[in-house]
């Protein structure tokens, strides 16, 4: 986008994008004034009913673009049993109850009918709203297919569809249901379609299912805002170095540190980080994809709310949730997909506001890290020493898996041994000295539990053992003998020895 153009939208207010007096007066209540690049650009030609391509980078203000033009067209015509006017699919619930809240905040001077069609909801209290009829349908396809199969849903009388997160939809595999949804609904429609990325096959679906759209690109697909400081961070391999990293950033970074998403690659991972978290006295939460959806709204809305100062989370949280005011990310993990560094990152530094973000680096990671920066555009800066500076010990990778009837070695629990010592790395002596301080002797309590338990099995062993009541059958005589066929051998049995 030209500096002449990007002048023009900064002069741009939201009465010049051609919505309602009604929208109007909402966004003003709701304390915006001026519309961000994709709300400039997609806006007006949303209204007029044109198909638009949006493309910006997470954080950006997409979710407006389309819910204010929506509400400003809903404002004439009415719902029917059943037949809903419009449909939104997103790819998570998080985001779904997100797009909902939207339509709360702008709509209040209008009486629409919103439906969330979500997993882990009731399917019948679903229905009561489908029957009542819906203007807005929000939807992740898997529940919106489910309720068309079971007839309780006509899609015939959409007229307005907007895919959001196009390329989490791909990601998650969702498309192939896109694609049957898209053949469900009118082909005259006015199709809204929104992604952070553009990877060849979105580019397929949207010349497939979009007529002449207007394609509004505000900024470089893929790239990260300016407003956020990246930086990458040294750690050995094993998961320990990997806590210990993490909670010296987090203890480093607390006078500036608001509240922090902390992102890994995998929901066993995100339990046992929350669990180390919590165990070391952090205040954090979880949020993975098999919590119900209760408890994910419940944690969501606890962080939002300031109750929780951290969130470790899979990816479920790293597209498009609007948390406005996260001044940090950590990644636990570095991102496989690069594309998804972009999105993770994205959950701080939003609306103008200024964020960090420090992604925890093994050897191993390496090339995950040079996609990244490829994706990007750009090297991202080492915190303290790149990985050249590792210790012999901490850069050593982790040991090979244990073959089968290996002896299983004494490892830990987390950060702690199952009785009780210190985490690693807290044995150090008082006075600062990095050297390690000797192992402490062992407490007098546990040596006498010890030694108790040792008592009570020797005396355990001493005992005779009851077999007085041991059936009479289980011990044959030693004369006794099987008896089988003899000489009367079934002819099928028999086999004729081949010579």
């Amino acid at each position: 986008m030209s500096s002449d153009s990007q002048t023009a939208q900064e002069a741009l207010s939201f009465a010049d994008l051609g919505l309602s007096p009604k929208v109007l007066s909402a966004v003003s209540d709701a304390g915006y004034t001026q519309p961000t690049p994709i709300q400039a650009g997609a806006i007006p030609h949303a209204v007029q009913g044109k198909d638009v391509l949006g493309i910006a980078q997470t954080g950006t203000g997409k979710t407006a673009a389309f819910v204010l033009p929506m509400i400003t067209r809903l404002e004439k015509g009415r719902a029917r049993a059943r037949m809903p006017r419009t449909l939104i699919l997103e790819p998570t619930r998080e985001l779904a109850a997100q797009v909902e809240e939207n339509f709360v905040r702008y709509g209040k001077n209008h009486k629409l009918t919103v439906a969330l069609l979500i997993g882990g909801v009731s399917f019948d209290e679903q229905e009561r709203k489908l029957e009542r009829g819906a203007d807005v349908l929000i939807a992740t396809p898997g529940r919106l297919l489910d309720h068309f199969e079971r007839g309780k849903l006509l899609l015939t009388g959409v007229d307005i569809l907007v895919i959001d997160e196009a390329d989490r939809m791909l990601d998650m595999g969702f498309i192939p249901d896109i694609e049957r949804v898209c053949k469900l609904i009118p082909f005259t429609r006015q199709t809204l379609f929104f992604s952070a990325t553009m990877p060849p096959e979105i580019t397929k679906l949207t010349e497939q299912f979009l007529q002449a759209p207007i394609r509004i690109e505000v900024s470089k697909a893929a790239s990260t805002n300016t407003s956020i400081t990246q930086r990458l961070v040294k750690s050995g391999s094993k998961p320990w170095d990997k806590r210990e990293v993490l909670r010296d950033l987090i203890r480093a970074e607390e006078d500036s540190l608001k509240n922090a998403i902390i992102f890994c690659n995998r929901k066993v991972e995100v339990a046992e980080l929350y669990r180390s978290l919590t165990r070391h006295e952090f205040d954090a939460g979880a949020l993975h994809g098999d919590m119900d959806q209760r408890a994910r709204m419940q944690m969501l809305a606890a962080f939002r709310d300031g109750k929780l100062k951290l969130l470790v989370a899979s990816d479920v949280a790293a597209r498009g949730l609007d948390i406005p005011d996260v001044s940090h990310v950590f990644n636990y993990d570095v991102p496989i997909h690069a594309e998804d560094y972009v999105h993770r990152i994205g959950r701080t530094g939003r609306a103008g506001r200024s964020g960090k973000s420090f992604t925890i680096t093994t050897k191993s990671d390496t090339k995950y890290v040079d996609a990244i920066e490829k994706l990007i555009g750009q090297t991202i800066e080492w915190h303290d020493g790149d990985l050249s500076t590792l210790t012999a010990s901490d850069s050593q990778d982790e040991a090979p898996r244990r073959g089968r009837g290996a002896p299983r070695r004494a490892g830990r629990k987390d950060d702690e041994t199952r009785h009780g010592r210190k985490p690693r790395g807290e044995h150090k002596a008082a006075s600062g000295d990095h050297d390690k301080a000797e192992p402490a002797a062992e407490p007098a309590e546990r040596r006498e539990r010890k030694e108790a338990i040792r008592s009570e099995n020797a005396e355990r062993k001493a005992k005779p053992e009851r077999n007085e009541k041991r059936p009479a059958r289980q011990h044959q005589e030693d004369n006794d003998r099987t008896v089988g066929f003899g000489d009367d051998v079934p002819a099928f049995m028999r086999i004729i020895a081949k010579v």
